[in-house]
């Protein structure tokens, strides 16, 4: 996965960031055995890279990954604003295959970034709205502010979920808070069956190779620049060419057909993921339409 960097890297990198007079978020740091929390346990910061057709307003850095404040198209001025990252950037420790996680208690904070990525402010979740890493690699977080607040404050939006599915040649940036780097590529295409370590997602999002995304872009926006809607969450690549392992996903089509490709990059879409959720941004797991995981004791 691309995976979230390490605390004691994490202080290190951000530290140096601001001697330098810089606003660097750190990657979430690698943890041991973390599939490819994205990734490389000491990486060198990128330099920062622009599109015209995306910024960083409503982008956040986590102390380990990066994320946005989302909204759904339903969503209301006054609902609670949601912040999606990684399933594998959950504080509790990564899901394990099969695991869903609801309406578990968090303090964790955020950093809202502005157009530019300068520092907006900061938001701070009440609670683990969903997390897995199956089939899909995501945790929404709701927060205790509302997007009016939010926008009243700091002068944010929230980047709103796309409701279709994505394009293959689609032109997207994958905007990661952690790093304040965007990069600018094309959908290379879908994997039916994207395996990593124990895990496995379906439908996921290849990259042409310009998307060269590094550890702590784990749980990045993917925005289509078409529309400025979110179309899925960076999550993963393959680092050393092997096969299945945490670190370096394979490929495997529909016929069960298992392939490598070293150095290549995925996202895991997020246009199911509106049909999940209700009035004032209320998880519903048996909404029509709603094909998340849910949790085994729900499981009908």
């Amino acid at each position: 996965m691309n995976r979230p960097l390490v605390g004691a890297l994490a202080t290190a990198v951000l530290g140096a960031a601001a001697l330098a007079g810089t606003v660097g978020t750190a990657h979430a740091a690698p943890q041991h055995g973390a599939p490819h929390a994205q990734r490389h346990l000491a990486p060198q910061h990128p330099s920062q890279q622009r599109t015209k057709a995306v910024d960083f307003a409503g982008t956040v850095a986590l102390s380990n990954c990066s994320g946005s404040v989302v909204r759904m198209p339903t969503s209301q001025p006054n609902d609670p604003a949601l912040v999606m990252s990684n399933g594998h950037c959950l504080e509790s420790g990564m899901p394990d295959p099969g695991e869903v996680v609801v309406n578990q208690r968090s303090s964790r904070s955020f950093t809202l970034l502005t157009k530019s990525a300068g520092r907006a402010g900061t938001i701070r979740a009440t609670k683990v709205a969903y997390a897995t890493m199956t089939d899909t690699d995501v945790t929404l977080y709701e927060t205790s502010s509302t997007y009016a607040q939010i926008e009243q404050k700091y002068g944010i939006k929230a980047l709103e979920l796309a409701t279709d599915h994505p394009v293959k040649g689609a032109a997207i940036s994958v905007v990661s808070g952690y790093w304040k780097k965007i990069y600018t590529c094309n959908i290379d295409g879908f994997v039916p069956t994207l395996k990593e370590g124990g895990w496995t997602w379906k439908d996921s999002v290849r990259y042409t190779p310009q998307c060269k995304t590094i550890g702590g872009t784990s749980g990045s926006p993917v925005v289509d620049n078409a529309t400025g809607k979110v179309t899925a969450i960076n999550n993963t690549g393959n680092e050393d060419g092997e096969k299945c392992t945490v670190n370096n996903p394979c490929e495997v089509d529909e016929n069960g057909n298992v392939t490598v490709h070293q150095g290549t990059n995925y996202a895991e879409e997020t246009y199911g993921i509106p049909k999940c959720f209700g009035a004032g941004n209320k998880l519903d797991l048996n909404a029509a339409g709603c094909t998340l995981p849910k949790p085994a004791a729900t499981r009908g």
